[in-house]
């Protein structure tokens, strides 16, 4: 006999969705049927235009011995230009982008689930200003089958990044 447990029960999903709960905001973690691993997965799934997907790309920063977690979030139907990042936080060194396993140690979360809430303390977030575009974004909840959407004005309540027109 098999038992299906929903993947809004995981730790890692219930860890953003008491950090929402504790925001007092209008937001609601969902699980969907399909994956939202991508952000053309996730724009099928909700049947929403993929540049409405938060991307959350994870770096870091290499310079003189140190690594410097960085998280990037971009719209769906954009590019990050890496190379801006450095610039964009006024920090030097080179980037590089971690496997799975240093994603995992990073953020907590799995590649395909990384949310922008609920991420460690110091780790530099910068947030892509053309996901103003859309009235509702939707960014991944702490597992690759859960999301939430919010506005773009939500988001930045929630996680304070740096906003960026360069990072696309």
């Amino acid at each position: 006999m098999e038992i299906n447990i929903s993947n809004l029960k995981k730790d890692s999903v219930l860890k953003v969705i008491s950090i929402i709960n504790k925001c007092n905001l209008p937001i609601t973690v969902i699980e969907l049927k399909n994956t939202a691993r991508s952000a053309k997965d996730a724009a099928n799934s909700l049947k929403v235009p993929v540049g409405a997907i938060v991307k959350t790309l994870v770096f870091e920063i290499m310079s003189q011995n140190n690594q410097l977690p960085i998280i990037t979030l971009v719209a769906g139907d954009k590019k990050c230009n890496i190379d801006k990042v450095p610039k964009i936080l006024k920090l030097n060194g080179n980037i590089i982008k971690p496997d799975a396993n240093k994603v995992k140690e990073i953020t907590g979360y799995s590649i395909g689930g990384v949310s922008p809430i609920g991420l460690p303390k110091g780790i530099h977030i910068i947030m892509d200003l053309s996901l103003k575009r859309f009235d509702k974004i939707w960014s991944a909840a702490g597992h690759s089958h859960c999301v939430f959407s919010s506005s773009f004005d939500q988001l930045v309540k929630i996680i304070n990044p740096v906003l960026s027109d360069e990072l696309t």
